[in-house]
């Protein structure tokens, strides 16, 4: 019976003590997880939306804590693939996977859905070379909240928190060293997760394909001009499907001001017409948002049913946007906080883009890199243009030379 006293005791004390711990980490909304041993990790469940690569193990879906952009210390959710190969003596060394754009709703979250045949040639090729991945679905994809589409600092902080929590429960098979990944949105995360780690010691460096920047003037200059180019060369349909992705992009930017600004009224920014499109991005919830895929279906049938009715009109005479979009003060301001590559970085960075590319341009891209480099950036940003690719390709048609700077500065032993 003394025994007994004595656990509980001991019990209580240890409960109190990392329940004042996570408070002062961040006021912690979990109360089912406060007394779980963990400050960051907080539960796993198998990944079951889909096959899992060929050279994984297991795939996972972790739960985590992070901080929102809100302040708050919130849920969010990562897979983590494990491969089949032997654990080095010293631990795994971990790889973040940032994904590309899927939308703001909790469907979209890449955990609930089958993994993308792009990231698997990539996934299989780290997985057989012993690299244990780590996949965020960033902040409010997957839990409650509005996901803040291409907020840098959010993006980076999932990243950062997921390899935390990762570290807490596997510490002892871990190396500790890990670096970053991402295509599109997650090349942008990429760029951001080295701005945010850039003083750990345990990141190493970062990989960025076809990295998402300059969005006002990708909005405002180099898109309009192209979808006209494509249009008088006879491409309307080309042109359409461009426009669509833009729209659906400006959507979710705006939609996403909302998880830090809940009053901002993202209507306002938009023609009637396309508005009432773009509030399917945030659904009726904010949780409940279409999809990328289907927000540009969206997009691309009321793009044509206006040509339809208006023969006369090009695809640019669209009432989208308004005139006023980029002046508007809390989308100047989103654009310059979350622009990448405003900082000097002190660790490896490669930088891969198609020349093709209509959604992120390739001017706007090594423009990014010059700034970057002229930073003092050390060692100088690794470039590589790929002819003949477009957004999506470019990181396929590069994939060996990817892995292989991955494995020079990550390696496995």
């Amino acid at each position: 019976m003394l025994n007994k006293h004595f656990n509980g005791i001991k019990v209580f004390a240890v409960a109190t003590l990392l329940s004042t711990v996570i408070g002062l980490a961040g006021c912690n909304s979990d109360d089912d997880d406060q007394y779980s041993g963990y400050q960051y990790y907080s539960s796993e469940v198998a990944y079951s939306a889909g096959t899992i690569p060929t050279e994984a193990s297991k795939v996972d879906v972790m739960t985590y804590r992070m901080p929102y952009v809100t302040g708050k210390t919130e849920k969010a959710t990562a897979m983590i693939m494990f491969p089949k190969t032997e654990r080095p003596k010293d631990g795994w060394r971990v790889v973040v996977w940032a994904h590309g754009t899927t939308g703001v709703g909790d469907a979209c979250a890449p955990s609930k859905n089958p993994i993308g045949d792009n990231f698997s040639i990539l996934a299989n090729s780290l997985l057989k070379l012993g690299y244990v991945i780590v996949a965020p679905d960033y902040e409010g994809l997957g839990e409650a909240g509005i996901h803040p589409y291409l907020n840098l600092e959010s993006e980076a902080q999932s990243a950062i928190y997921a390899v935390k929590a990762v570290k807490e429960k596997y510490g002892s098979q871990l190396k500790g060293t890990w670096m970053s990944i991402g295509q599109s949105q997650g090349g942008h995360a990429s760029l951001g997760i080295a701005q945010f780690a850039n003083d750990d010691v345990d990141y190493r460096g970062a990989v960025a394909t076809a990295p998402a920047s300059s969005l006002g003037y990708i909005i405002s200059q180099v898109v309009p001009q192209a979808i006209a180019d494509l249009e008088t060369n006879g491409k309307r349909e080309v042109a359409i499907a461009v426009y669509s992705e833009l729209l659906a992009y400006a959507a979710y930017t705006t939609v996403g001001i909302k998880a830090y600004t809940p009053t901002f009224d993202y209507q306002t920014l938009f023609e009637n017409r396309s508005g009432l499109i773009a509030a399917n991005a945030e659904g009726t919830t904010g949780d409940n948002g279409l999809c990328l895929g289907d927000m540009m279906t969206k997009y691309q049938q009321d793009i044509l049913a206006y040509l339809i009715e208006n023969p006369e009109q090009n695809v640019t005479d669209y009432p989208a946007l308004k005139a006023d979009f980029l002046s508007n003060t809390t989308v100047a301001k989103f654009l310059q906080d979350s622009q990448p590559g405003t900082q000097k970085l002190n660790k490896p960075v490669f930088v891969v883009q198609g020349k093709l590319d209509m959604a992120v341009p390739y001017q706007v891209t090594q423009a990014l890199v010059n700034n970057l480099n002229a930073l003092g950036t050390s060692p100088q940003v690794k470039f590589e243009l790929v002819e003949g690719a477009g957004h999506t390709q470019a990181i396929v048609q590069r994939n060996d030379e990817i892995v292989a700077f991955i494995q020079d500065i990550l390696p496995n032993s």
